[in-house]
C-alpha cells in the first residue's frame, strides 16, 4: 500500500476530501483524518454542524462515515492522544490511532486491540513530522492508503482538487522555515554546498521509528541512512554534514518536546 496524504489549511476542506475519498470507494478503515486540539473541542464544534443530506456536507459526515461500519473503537468514533512535542491531536478513524501511536503517542489498549486486526501496511513513518508540523500551525491532515498505483493516482487529484497542500510542499514548507536558523549555526564549511547531505541528516533523525531513542540505540539505523546518501552521491563527501544533521534534528525533536512539557 501506498500512503497518499494532503495538508488542509481548512478543517473544511479536509472533510470534504475525507467525504470524497470514501465515495470514491475507499475503504473507511484506510482514511483518517487529524485534527488540532482534543476530542471535546472537536466535539463541540461537531454539534454547529449540519448533518442532513441535503445540507452542505461537514464534519458531521466525515466521523459517521469514517466511526461506522465496525470502524469505531474506544467506544466512539473519535481518538485523542497526547504527541509528544505536540500535544492534543484528535484523530477520526482507525488509521489515525496507528499514526498517533506511531508518533509516539499511547493510544490506550481498546485502540492497540483493533489495530491489531487491521492492516497497516504503508504507514508513512518518515512523513509524520510533518504532519506534526503541519497540526503545530493548525492545519489538518488527511491520509489515504492506496491499494495500487491507479487508486494512488486518484486520490492525489481528489486531494487536490479538494485544496490540498501535498506532503512534499509541506515538507519544504517546514524545511524554509528552520534553514535560516540552521545555517546560521553550521559553522567550518560552506552551508550551501553542504545542505542536501545536512537537511538528508536531520530529517533521518525525526523518523517516527527512532527519534526517541538513546543515541547509541539509533547509531545503526543512522549508519543504514547515511549509507543510502553516499550510494546515491557516489565520490562526494556527504558524511560529516549528515551526521552534523542528524545531530541537530534530534535537538530539534528535544527541544519540540521540551517546549510542549513547559506549556502543559
Amino acid at each position: 500500500m501506498e500512503a497518499i496524504s494532503g495538508v488542509f489549511k481548512t478543517r473544511a476542506r479536509a472533510e470534504n476530501a475525507v467525504s470524497e475519498a470514501l465515495k470514491a470507494g475507499v475503504q473507511a478503515d484506510r482514511v483518517t483524518l487529524l485534527i488540532p486540539g482534543t476530542v471535546d473541542q472537536v466535539n463541540k464544534e461537531m454539534l454547529a454542524v449540519p448533518t442532513d443530506t441535503a445540507e452542505q456536507p461537514g464534519m458531521g459526515k466525515a466521523i459517521g462515515a469514517l466511526a461506522g461500519g465496525g470502524v469505531g473503537f474506544a467506544g466512539g468514533s473519535l481518538l485523542m492522544a497526547l504527541v509528544p512535542g505536540l500535544g492534543p491531536i484528535t484523530a477520526v478513524g482507525l488509521l489515525g490511532a496507528a499514526i498517533l501511536g506511531a508518533a509516539g503517542a499511547t493510544i490506550g489498549a481498546a485502540a492497540g486491540n483493533e489495530l491489531e486486526n487491521s492492516t497497516t501496511e504503508g504507514l508513512p513513518e518518515d512523513e509524520i513530522f510533518v504532519y506534526e508540523d503541519a497540526l503545530r500551525h493548525g492545519r489538518s491532515v488527511v491520509i489515504v492508503l492506496a491499494g495500487d498505483k491507479q487508486q494512488a493516482s486518484l486520490l492525489r487529484e481528489l486531494l487536490k482538487a479538494q485544496g490540498a497542500e501535498s506532503i512534499d510542499a509541506a515538507r519544504e514548507q517546514w524545511w524554509i522555515g528552520l534553514r535560516s536558523a540552521e545555517e546560521s549555526h553550521y559553522s567550518g564549511k560552506n552551508f550551501a554546498e553542504d545542505e542536501e547531505y545536512f537537511r538528508r541528516g536531520f530529517e533521518a533523525a525525526l523518523h517516527a521509528r527512532t527519534r526517541c531513542m538513546e543515541f547509541d540505540q539509533v547509531s545503526a539505523a543512522m549508519d543504514a541512512a547515511l549509507e543510502d546518501v553516499q550510494r546515491e552521491h557516489p565520490g562526494k563527501e556527504v558524511e560529516e554534514a549528515f551526521i552534523r544533521g542528524y545531530q541537530r534534528g534530534r535537538e530539534y525533536y528535544q527541544q519540540r518536546c521540551d517546549e510542549a512539557s513547559k506549556a502543559a
